[in-house]
């Protein structure tokens, strides 16, 4: 696919990943002066949904926007459970910035829809009646592309169609805005993607909305990439798969003799505490790098074991997601979840003994454990190497499976246990987490576990693959432009 697109307002700077080039924009607040006229035209800007993305994204641009006479407004369901939480952070009917989902739809001049996956797909037809000809749709995820395709229906040929995607979940959005006003540059890395330019303002509008959101880094993509890029990484690496590995590591431990706290300290600590801080700053081979040994020889046979059963997973993952079979387990999902809510996922003995464990947590004991690190970056690259397989740009690949992951995923579980970390993400992520955790721990537990028992050979051909990957030259250069700090989640 091309990366490469023009502003008339922001300047675009070009970026060498594994020999391929593409464009990206460097933010900040120094940028928010320029919003203005990146919105020209617009004079209100609607948010439609209070879940994950809403809350931070109306609360995000409000803030970017202040004193430029451009409105953010709230549009929420009549009598929805949400609206005093909207109003609890000023978006009120009284001034103004408050309104029924359907009359801020029909009044707005760009509608930012971030209601519910299985909303947006049920009532699209409603949003496309309410939607004035020449306005803008924005989206933070290409899910309802993806439904349209599988049913034969395109958006509304009069409108624009533009997508900013923050690579974090919501309140990472918000909290590292936040930090960001002290310190420039703070803030959660967006892809942003141009499906339909009515006006030939559509680049400037979704790039103006990624500067307000505070993202530090835009990265161009499309919206279709997105979409499988993203619902795939959700039950991959990002929460689905780590939970499997984490649970199954949890037994793997103690059945070969750890205590529980033990078993907790080396699966789940290790993974959120020093693995993902040196994969942030340093890259995946510094992992490996950082083990004498012993060590090493144990990550060669964690990763051996575990990358082809990781493989098969993520192949199958990617497969409903593009055949549109996963989006319609999401739409069907709604319909069941009217009787079944979904269940925790944190009541289990193992987080129950990670309460404990964080409590008496000594940052500098938790142990960078080989096997763990071999799984879980096996993991990880099986991810990788399935996304550049399938002809996804490698930005997108890097934020998808490794960046959002340790900076801004991972971090929640690190804080408060794996529910923290999931169902802090919407409908449809936490509906791929509790649908293929439960595969990736069979398949691990099954096969990985059982190879790493039999003491099976490294595969030194998958090895030396691992080590040469164009993944982690990306990786190096996609790290610079990480967050000028770490996400905070205390106080």
């Amino acid at each position: 696919m091309s990366l490469d697109f023009n502003s008339t307002l922001f300047e675009k700077e070009k970026i060498t990943l594994a020999g391929t080039e593409e464009y990206v924009l460097r933010g900040g607040r120094h940028l928010f002066s320029l919003l203005p006229k990146a919105f020209e035209g617009i004079k209100q800007i609607g948010v439609l949904g209070w879940s994950s993305q809403g809350p931070a994204q109306a609360q995000n641009l409000r803030d970017s926007l202040e004193g430029t006479g451009i409105t953010v407004k709230v549009g929420l369901r009549e009598n929805s459970t949400s609206i005093p939480k909207a109003e609890a952070v000023g978006f009120t009917r009284e001034n103004g910035t408050l309104g029924e989902m359907y009359q801020v739809l029909a009044e707005s001049d760009m509608t930012l829809l971030l209601i519910s996956d299985a909303a947006q797909a049920k009532n699209y037809k409603a949003i496309f009646e309410a939607i004035r000809p020449g306005a803008t749709l924005g989206l933070s995820h290409g899910f309802l592309l993806g439904y349209l395709q599988s049913i034969g229906k395109t958006f509304p040929d009069n409108i624009n169609v533009i997508a900013v995607c923050p690579k974090g979940m919501g309140p990472s959005v918000r909290r590292l805005y936040e930090q960001g006003k002290e310190i420039n540059g703070a803030g959660i890395n967006a892809s942003f993607a141009i499906h339909q330019d009515v006006n030939g303002k559509a680049t400037d509008y979704a790039l103006g909305w990624s500067v307000g959101l505070g993202s530090p880094w835009s990265f161009q993509t499309t919206l279709e990439s997105e979409y499988k890029s993203d619902i795939f990484g959700e039950r991959g690496i990002l929460l689905g798969a780590i939970h499997g590995i984490v649970e199954s590591l949890y037994r793997w431990f103690i059945g070969h003799g750890k205590s529980k706290e033990e078993a907790f300290i080396h699966s789940v600590e290790s993974i959120t505490g020093p693995i993902s801080n040196m994969i942030s700053k340093q890259g995946m081979l510094a992992v490996y790098e950082a083990l004498d040994e012993k060590g090493k020889e144990q990550f060669r046979n964690a990763y051996s074991a575990a990358y082809h059963p990781a493989f098969e997973t993520l192949m199958e993952i990617y497969n409903d997601v593009a055949s549109g079979n996963e989006i319609q387990s999401v739409i069907r999902a709604d319909d069941r979840h009217q009787r079944y809510p979904m269940g925790k996922i944190d009541g289990t003995e193992m987080w129950k003994i990670g309460v404990e464990v964080r409590a008496n947590r000594q940052a500098d004991e938790t142990p960078l454990d080989p096997t763990t690190a071999g799984v879980y970056i096996a993991t990880m690259m099986a991810q990788v190497d399935l996304l550049r397989e399938k002809g996804h740009p490698y930005s997108e690949i890097a934020n998808e499976s490794i960046i959002e992951s340790v900076d801004s995923l991972n971090p929640y579980m690190h804080y408060k246990g794996v529910a923290h970390m999931i169902d802090n993400c919407s409908t449809t992520a936490r509906l791929g987490a509790r649908k293929w955790s439960p595969r990736f721990d069979y398949l691990l537990t099954q096969l990985a576990f059982t190879a790493l028992d039999e003491n099976v050979q490294v595969d030194e051909e998958l090895f030396d693959g691992f080590m040469n990957n164009n993944i982690h030259q990306v990786l190096a250069v996609c790290s610079k432009m990480r967050p000028a700090v770490d996400i905070s989640l205390v106080g």
